[in-house]
């Protein structure tokens, strides 16, 4: 069962772990999640425990912080938001995929569940949001593609031709080269890719593509 009511900042700290562990299965720990959000690691370690405290983390002496049934459903909540806030930024106001994060964040802790649900309707209940990330059902039901981070896909000996699943949202300036470059989730990419350097190559998710294609 959610919490009635979480602060934007426990709603940050939910959304911060699992931005962390969506893609990744690195453990987390109270310096990851401050290195996420850019406070110091006192800060996180204090909500970290007061989140622990509301049955939404767990945080062993020694060991990762994990969700609660609850705490993970809360956090889908708040990407949920985020993720289709985002759609409608780029589809219905003209914002560009390098500027709707910024504007998600502020606005995902203002809105109703009835205006999200609406906004979903609204946006045909898409399935992922501007980056390639997949939006949570409202009952928090979350299909995650079988990507690969790029990285690791040429390492793995895969096919030379990729279709792009995801880019990570955390680099405006890579989103505006990609955009500059035609790259963007559902297109194909030979790889090695000459215009991405091995640090761009963390920030994105592929597929292999289709025999055929």
């Amino acid at each position: 069962m959610l919490p009635t009511r979480l602060t934007s900042s426990e709603e940050n700290y939910l959304k911060a772990l699992y931005s962390l562990t969506e893609w990744e299965d690195d453990p987390v720990t109270t310096g990851t999640i401050a290195a996420q959000l850019g406070v110091a690691p006192a800060s996180a370690t204090a909500m970290v425990s007061k989140l622990a405290g509301k049955g939404l983390m767990v945080h062993p002496r020694y060991g990762a912080i994990t969700f609660t049934d609850s705490g993970r459903l809360a956090a889908l909540s708040v990407v949920r938001r985020h993720r289709l806030i985002e759609t409608f930024l780029l589809d219905e106001l003209d914002y560009g995929w390098d500027e709707v994060h910024e504007e998600a964040e502020l606005l995902e802790h203002t809105v109703s569940t009835r205006f999200i649900e609406a906004l979903a309707a609204r946006l045909g209940h898409p399935a992922a949001d501007p980056h390639g990330d997949p939006i949570p059902g409202p009952d928090g039901t979350l299909e995650m593609p079988p990507a690969i981070r790029l990285d690791r896909f040429e390492a793995n000996g895969s096919p030379t031709l990729a279709i792009l699943c995801r880019i990570s949202d955390e680099d405006p300036e890579l989103l505006r080269r990609c955009t500059d470059l035609g790259i963007s989730p559902g297109s194909s990419i030979v790889l090695p890719h000459p215009e991405l350097s091995n640090i761009d190559a963390t920030m994105l998710w592929v597929l292999p593509a289709p025999h055929g294609a």
